[in-house]
């Protein structure tokens, strides 16, 4: 019928109907800028667009001090003549040296950390071990003390290396815990442990931080500094 009658009018009077097509046009464009409001409608978006409109959920952050620093000290360093460390705490601490320490006594020693009690003093870190390591040995820091230690291997084990790669020994395991009980519970972070790696005859690559993890009351957080 709309075909006809249009058939019918250009016939009729051609000026005529163009200006009805024109009308017609105009009116057609006019309800489809109303529709879409000059912007795409909601439901032609596609998803990835709705998706990021919408707004990111707030995620809040929370701020732990940690009570615990420890770097390599000046000086050469060795199996046999052993290692500067400087250790920097908010609070006196106990660095705990753990010389020749399984890899897997230490794995498991953090994995009871996250699934019993928890790690915060030098004795129980020791017995989480099962004196898996070669020797121990222990320094007591102030909260102002700067100082370097010096830790090395007892001469009369006799060790002067750990083998060649793979090894199922790290040479130092380095131990920060806070040593006044109030100060446990004061901060999240109960205690640092720090990997090290020592040159050995077997082994020559210099000495350098391999892992630091920082046991927590709740997770165990860490950072890993590749060789």
């Amino acid at each position: 019928m709309a075909a006809v009658f249009l058939v019918t009018l250009y016939e009729y009077s051609p000026l005529f109907y163009i200006s009805v097509v024109s009308l017609c046009f105009v009116i057609t464009a006019a309800m489809v800028l109303g529709w879409f409001g000059f912007d795409v409608p909601v439901i032609l978006r596609s998803s990835d667009e709705a998706e990021s409109v919408l707004p990111a959920p707030e995620k809040r952050m929370v701020q732990v001090t940690n009570p615990f620093a420890l770097e390599l000290g000046s000086g050469t360093a060795s199996v046999t003549d052993g290692v500067f460390l400087r250790p920097c705490c908010l609070e006196p601490c106990v660095l705990s040296c753990f010389w020749g320490c399984g890899v897997h006594a230490l794995q498991g020693a953090l994995q009871a950390h996250q699934h019993g009690p928890r790690l915060n003093t030098p004795q129980r870190f020791q017995e989480a071990l099962h004196l898996q390591y070669n020797h121990c040995q222990s320094f007591h820091i102030g909260s102002e003390d700067r100082e370097e230690r010096h830790t090395e291997m007892a001469a009369e084990q006799g060790i002067t290396d750990f083998g060649l790669l793979p090894r199922d020994r790290y040479p130092l395991v380095a131990v920060l815990t806070l040593a006044e009980p109030e100060a446990r519970e004061a901060y999240n972070i109960v205690a640092s442990v720090t990997v090290v790696h020592v040159p050995d005859d077997k082994y020559s690559l210099s000495a350098r931080i391999l892992f630091q993890h920082l046991l927590t009351h709740h997770v165990r957080q860490s950072s890993n500094n590749s060789l």
